[in-house]
């Protein structure tokens, strides 16, 4: 990794929008200044793991409302949603940090949500990727604990050396998550590819008034 390419991962972009006033008042409740890299990433981790709460149903896919200062103040997204954050909040704690995509299959979504989709399959999941200690590691912080008690499966954990990616069972034993197709990293959230890619295979999902989707999407993943 060449010097100028982290010094990209550092630079404020307008969907990671680092140096916004929202996603600084968010890190700095979290982190301080005699903190290590280590320690700060893995603090704002939590806080975006814990924080924001994963939900499908309340996503923005506007330009705007995917910005990671709209995210925080929304308190609610997905999990591009959520990396989006955690790539803001890392770079603003001076931490080199971009997305990576991936398509994954979900083997307990929740029956409405699937509806909704017409798959399990879900392509753009998003994780972060953070650079520390001379080398880029994976946080993924979509799975908020209470979500991940509801449907049985143990919370990701990050300790800033080791990738922290979706399990592949549940507590039981049964699938849970299957990475079937890498995107690669960008330095910034690639929208337009995104939303077309969203259209194409979700022509349901992306017809609908998104702002009038209803449920507890919590409450339906437990009940599977």
């Amino acid at each position: 990794m060449y010097l100028e390419d982290l010094k990209d991962c550092l630079k404020p972009t307008f969907f990671i929008d680092s140096d916004s006033p929202t996603v600084l008042k968010f890190v700095n409740a979290e982190i301080e200044e005699d903190m290590s890299d280590i320690d700060k990433a893995v603090a704002v981790y939590y806080a975006v793991r814990d924080g924001i709460i994963y939900d499908p149903y309340r996503i923005d896919l506007t330009r705007e409302g995917m910005k990671a200062s709209s995210i925080i103040l929304r308190k609610k997204g997905f999990c591009v949603s959520k990396a989006v954050v955690l790539a803001a909040c890392s770079r603003a704690a001076g931490i080199p940090a971009r997305l990576h995509f991936a398509d994954v299959k979900n083997h307990l979504t929740s029956d409405r949500l699937y509806e909704l989709m017409e798959t399990n399959v879900f392509i753009f999941h998003a994780y972060t990727e953070l650079f520390l200690e001379g080398k880029w590691v994976k946080a993924t912080p979509a799975f908020n604990i209470s979500l991940c008690t509801f449907v049985g499966v143990m919370p990701l954990d990050f300790d800033g050396r080791n990738d922290s990616l979706f399990q592949q069972s549940d507590a039981k034993g049964n699938r849970f998550m299957e990475y079937v197709a890498d995107r690669g990293a960008y330095n910034d959230l690639p929208y337009d590819y995104l939303i077309k890619e969203f259209n194409e295979y979700y022509p349901k999902f992306m017809s609908m008034d998104l702002a009038k989707i209803e449920g507890d999407f919590e409450k339906e993943a437990g009940e599977n």
